[in-house]
């Protein structure tokens, strides 16, 4: 990315940069705000791989598949790497199209995936076969050598996880509770929440401590200071990131694949089945 930023004129790049940071830092727990400053970086610097596939993953963060898709498109155009090509098959997954998907899985880009790429895309695959009803299918694309592999490796714990979902799914509860505790046993950063779905499948209920009225500030009246140059700094910034969504996407002329009405109304038709 760095080297990208490097073609534009410094001032500019700087700024990129900054907007970029800010995807990075609030993609996870704030994805509205997130997706605004991307639209920053969009409009500065279009042309930018990096940028698109920021945007890409940002739109994809609040649900806007159809505008994902279009921006995974871009990057992928832009720099001849296949690497963002689960994520797609995913955005059609998003946009309740899990044929296309499942076609995509099929393609010769995913032999040119690396490991964890091919793992990504089987996951996806897997999630189509869910999508259509198919069970036992989506059971058996998940079965493959990584899955039965004992070394643990940075995805093997979302590959259990979903394994195990989908023998609950199923009605296989004992071979469930079996790999839920597999996905444990590998997911040492908390990347899934197997340990809740054990407990729940054991009747676990988890009970909150009392709190100690000692240490319940609202009590007695005191409230957390605020720096109020920090909250105006803030919003500035979020009225800043939100101004720039209002501005003319620049979307490839040459991307005769998106559609924006057609997609804006499926993405919209999607989110609303997911609510």
């Amino acid at each position: 990315m760095r080297q990208e930023l490097l073609s534009l004129p410094k001032g500019l790049a700087e700024e990129v940069s900054k907007n970029l940071v800010m995807v990075a830092r609030l993609i996870d727990d704030e994805p509205e705000q997130a997706y605004a400053y991307s639209r920053i970086a969009l409009r500065l610097a279009s042309r930018v791989a990096a940028v698109r596939e920021a945007a890409g993953f940002a739109a994809y963060a609040t649900q806007k598949y159809s505008e994902a898709l279009a921006e995974f498109r871009a990057a992928k155009r832009m720099t001849g790497s296949v690497e963002l090509w689960p994520v797609m098959a995913d955005c059609e997954r998003g946009l309740g199209r899990p044929e296309r998907a499942l076609a995509m899985a099929g393609e010769p880009e995913v032999q040119k995936l690396d490991k964890a790429g091919q793992v990504e895309m089987r996951l996806v695959a897997a999630g189509a076969r869910r999508d259509q009803g198919q069970l036992e299918a989506a059971i058996v694309t998940l079965q493959s050598p990584e899955l039965a592999s004992n070394a643990v490796q940075p995805w093997t714990a979302r590959l259990r996880y979903a394994y195990a979902d989908a023998l609950l799914a199923a009605g296989r509860e004992d071979e469930a509770r079996e790999w839920f505790g597999k996905a444990l046993e590998a997911d040492k950063d908390g990347a899934t929440d197997a340990s809740d779905r054990l407990a729940e499948l054991d009747g676990v209920e988890f009970v909150d401590a009392a709190i100690d009225p000692a240490d319940d500030e609202d009590r007695d009246g005191t409230e957390d200071l605020v720096d109020e140059d920090d909250e105006d700094d803030d919003a500035a910034e979020i009225a800043a990131a939100e101004r720039a969504t209002d501005v003319t996407e620049y979307y490839d002329e040459d991307d005769e694949e998106y559609e924006p009405l057609e997609q804006s109304a499926a993405d919209a038709e999607v989110r609303g089945d997911k609510a």
